[in-house]
């Protein structure tokens, strides 16, 4: 059974910082993604990795202060967050896909998590 498992969300003010993990489990996944959902609006690409780590993808709104990473030989990714905003609150999901090269498409991911809560109160 794949599965995508989140957690390091939470509830914080504007300014803090926030370390989401993701574990994989079921198979290997050589390009991994962070996704997020606002309520209302669309599920969009927060970052993504490739396999190797070489390759790095970071949507405009959030580069300079979120990074990715991920550990293959324990099947985890990272997404630590800084000097979060009010318009980071979403819903944070992780993403898998097979190919070696990123995509900010989401229908292009094969499997995803369930979903992980980020609040920043102002």
């Amino acid at each position: 059974q794949v599965q995508l498992v989140e957690s390091g969300g939470g509830l914080v003010q504007a300014g803090d910082s926030l370390r989401l993990s993701c574990v994989a489990s079921g198979r290997t996944f050589r390009t991994m993604g962070w996704f997020r959902q606002a309520p209302g609006k669309e599920r969009g690409i927060v970052a993504a990795i490739a396999w190797s780590g070489a390759s790095i993808y970071y949507a405009d709104s959030v580069k300079g202060r979120f990074t990715i990473s991920r550990d293959n030989a324990n099947d985890t990714v990272y997404l630590q967050m800084n000097s979060l905003k009010p318009e980071d609150t979403a819903v944070y999901y992780c993403a898998g896909r097979s190919s070696n090269y990123y995509t900010t498409y989401p229908g292009a991911y094969d499997n995803w998590g369930q979903g992980t809560q980020v609040t920043v109160s102002s």
